[in-house]
Order: C-alpha cells, then sequence, then structure tokens
C-alpha cells in the first residue's frame, strides 16, 4: 500500500479541471476522490474522457463546472488491508487503482496495478538474477519434499518457487529459479532422474 501521505488524492468538490491537472503533474492513472479524509470514489482519465463523450456539454463547461464526485466510482469496491495477494491481483485486473479504507471509511492509501505487478515479479525471482526452470511432476504426496531434498544435496540457493496445477490432476507444473552455480547442470541432471520432467531451462543474460 502507497500510505495516504504519499498519494495523490482530490477533492470531492474539485472540478475535472483540477483532477486533470493533478493526473498530468504526478503522471497518475486515478485519483481518489474524498471528502475531508473520507473516502468517496476514484476517478480515472478514462473515466473524465468516457464522461465527457456521453455529456451534452461543451469541453470548458464540462472540465469547469463538473465535479469529482460527479462521475467518480468504485465507492462501495475498496480494499481493507487485509486481503491476500491473489485476491488483490483479480481486483486490480480490470483497474489501475484501488483505495485502502479502515472500518469507519476514512482513506488510508492506495494500491495500484503496478505494486501488484512488481509483488508478482518478485514471486517468480524476476528481480534477481539466476536460472529458470520449468518441469512437470506426477502429483503424489511427498514430490516438493523430494525437490527440496535434491536441492539441499546440491546445495542450490531456490530464489523462488511456484507450482501450478494442470489440466491433467495427476500432473503439477513447477517454475523454479535458482542462483547459477558450477554444479547447476548436474542439479538438473539428478532432476531428471529423480522423475522430474523437464520443460525449459532459461538463465538469465
Amino acid at each position: 500500500m502507497i500510505p495516504k501521505f504519499h498519494c495523490h488524492v482530490i477533492q470531492h468538490d474539485d472540478t475535472i479541471h483540477t483532477a486533470l491537472e493533478k493526473l498530468k503533474k504526478h503522471d497518475v492513472d486515478g485519483l481518489p476522490v474524498l471528502k475531508g479524509n473520507s473516502y468517496k470514489g476514484i476517478i480515472t482519465r478514462y473515466l473524465i474522457y468516457k464522461h465527457y463523450f456521453e455529456s451534452e456539454s461543451s469541453r470548458e463547461t464540462y472540465v469547469h463546472e463538473t465535479l469529482a464526485a460527479d462521475i467518480a466510482t468504485h465507492q462501495e469496491s475498496f480494499l481493507t488491508g487485509k486481503e491476500i495477494f491473489e485476491r488483490t491481483l483479480i481486483d486490480l485486473k480490470d483497474f489501475p487503482i484501488l483505495a485502502v479504507v479502515d472500518e469507519k471509511g476514512e482513506f488510508l492509501g492506495v494500491v495500484t496495478r503496478s505494486d501488484v505487478v512488481e509483488q508478482f515479479k518478485s514471486a517468480f525471482g524476476m528481480l534477481r538474477p539466476g536460472i529458470r526452470i520449468a518441469f512437470t511432476t506426477v502429483e503424489t504426496e511427498g514430490r516438493i519434499a523430494r525437490l527440496s531434498e535434491i536441492a539441499h544435496q546440491y546445495r542450490e540457493h531456490i530464489i523462488s518457487l511456484v507450482t501450478f496445477d494442470e489440466t491433467d490432476k495427476l500432473v503439477r507444473r513447477i517454475v523454479m529459479k535458482v542462483e547459477k552455480k558450477s554444479n547447476t547442470q548436474k542439479f538438473i541432471k539428478k532432476l531428471e532422474d529423480a522423475g522430474f520432467g523437464i520443460l525449459d531451462i532459461q538463465e538469465d543474460e
């Protein structure tokens, strides 16, 4: 979350002209709309242009007489700060920014789509150099433990480990990223010998 004292916001009775100036000045996709410190929705560039083209007002009238509160959306769609990462990723799939609000409706900050993407990149180890190994394994008890044993045996440092269900419920796909070491090829060969089907190996350049 970006805390409120680092957020760019707009008051509910500010005009669209003010909103557009703030969006341009700070190069952001959206602004939380507040009444004092109470959350009243969000406006974005897209919403501003959409409402303008749907209105019968001239440009000057629209930007100087329409208020932020008039076009704000997502009044009932916000985060409380207790959501898990995966849920936040889904919530931000179709919208660039969501407010974080407390139980009294007071504005606490925002979470942006770009912030979530950065966490997603971190989960896959994309922020650190290494070797990415994608492989499959049968869906049986103890396979992750076996993988850990092999990694420990070869003293591999695992940067990230993500698993996916395949359409075949008896197979699981795993993406692991490890630091590059002199014995990495031996480690990969051991994985194959242990029944892990290597799909792809990529080294960061």
